[in-house]
């Protein structure tokens, strides 16, 4: 049987079934095949400095460079000169809690955060608490979503930032950051938000919502690794302290060489989502509502974070009574995981999770099911029909299951210490 094809814009290439099936958009996303013929010149010929300011091959880096942050900035209706080049996510939220902390703690030395924010913001605030500021971090509710009440408890005459992100790594919810902008501009506190897992997936206008800084990265929008960009609002203007020094690019915020095959794919990627982005929501929530009535077809199955206020590229699932780690293994033919992709080498249950108000148990048994631009209904049959047979073996297994199965109270038991 020939595989079949799929017509993204005009470039036709082979989409499944190749195994095994690739559910992890999450982490990272196939490099969409139009983002990389762009690529390719500014691999060979076009190979100029954008800095080089003497000569061809310099103005034609460094037109390819501006191009790329006007389409990064158009996919968000911010300016573009409010973008600035980094490495990644890890890099733009580095710079942008670091950079803020430092230029206005004068001000005061508290942050707000969320606990369940990805690492590269809960670790860089505790690197800021170990210098002398101080942070709060929220507890969302057993939904995933914080309240602006809750926000508003928090603040302290010397809180000076705030950082939560948009759309959640692990479970998908989507934070309310208009309300939060609101409240945070009125305060004179400066908003950070993350928005790597957001790009394509959700509307971004910049022009309405009060976002001071903002995170992007190209990967989990089709696009290069080792690629992003932070958004440094300028109407009202926001101050960092650079955390990279050099030769002063990127307006003195970020220096460093600018890699611009990758900054060109970042652009052509973030052109497409604009371009596609009102097309392919349909089609990726039918696959994710397919997905969702296939696994709750299952016993002692629980979704975990909000289904309304939540991107529909995400489904993240607990099997009761199933080990996460056992069940991936059973699993091998579909690509997943049990959490973010940067820590789920860790046997520890998911902190997102455990925010959330979940057992042990149930943060051990989750699975992280996240769809995109290449997903089938193909690939979603198969990946239910795999659990569907997969959670039945391994409970097969399981005495808690049978315990459970003859109606007794697990959480009850009594244990003997050895």
């Amino acid at each position: 049987m020939n595989a079949p094809e799929k017509n993204v814009g005009q470039v036709h290439f082979e989409t499944a079934p190749h195994f095994p099936i690739y559910m992890d958009y999450s982490a990272t996303t196939p490099i969409d095949p139009r983002v990389a013929d762009k690529m390719i010149p500014y691999l060979r010929e076009q190979f100029g400095n954008p800095a080089s300011r003497s000569h061809m091959y310099g103005w034609t880096a460094e037109k390819a460079v501006e191009e790329a942050r006007g389409h990064v900035a158009a996919l968000v209706n911010a300016d573009p000169r409010e973008i600035i080049w980094t490495s990644g996510a890890t890099e733009s939220n580095n710079l942008a809690i670091k950079g803020a902390a430092q230029f206005y703690k004068t001000k005061g030395k508290h942050i707000i955060t969320v606990k369940t924010e990805h690492k590269s913001v809960l670790d860089t605030v505790r690197e800021l608490e170990r210098i002398g500021f101080e942070a709060t971090y929220l507890e969302p509710q057993d939904n995933g979503l914080i309240t602006v009440e809750q926000l508003a408890a928090a603040v302290r005459p010397d809180t000076i930032l705030v950082s939560v992100m948009l759309v959640n790594n692990e479970i998908g919810v989507i934070q309310p950051i208009d309300e939060i902008g609101v409240f945070c501009r009125s305060k004179g506190i400066i908003f950070h938000c993350d928005a790597a897992q957001a790009t394509g997936k959700v509307v971004i206008d910049l022009q309405k919502t009060k976002v001071d800084l903002m995170t992007f990265t190209a990967h989990k929008t089709y696009g290069p690794k080792g690629v992003g960009a932070l958004y440094v609002c300028r109407k009202p203007r926001v101050r960092l302290e650079a955390q990279m020094h050099g030769g002063g690019h990127e307006r003195g915020l970020r220096s460093g060489t600018l890699p611009t095959h990758q900054i060109v794919g970042m652009g052509e990627a973030f052109r497409i989502a604009k371009e596609e982005m009102d097309s392919e929501i349909g089609r990726i929530k039918a696959l994710r509502d397919r997905l969702a009535k296939g696994l709750q077809e299952i016993e002692e199955v629980y979704i975990n974070g909000d289904m309304e206020h939540r991107v529909p590229h995400n489904l993240n699932v607990s099997f009761n009574y199933v080990e996460g780690e056992s069940l991936i293994m059973a699993i091998k033919d579909i690509a997943v995981s049990s959490g973010s992709a940067c820590t789920s080498a860790s046997l520890e249950p998911s902190y997102v999770l455990r925010a959330l108000g979940r057992s042990d148990e149930l943060a051990h048994s989750s699975i992280r099911f996240t769809i995109g631009r290449f997903s089938t209904e193909e690939d979603i049959d198969f990946a239910v029909n795999l659990l569907k047979s997969k959670v039945h073996k391994l409970r097969d297994l399981s005495p808690l299951w049978d315990m459970f199965k003859d109606g007794i109270d697990i959480n009850s038991i009594q244990w003997a210490a050895h």
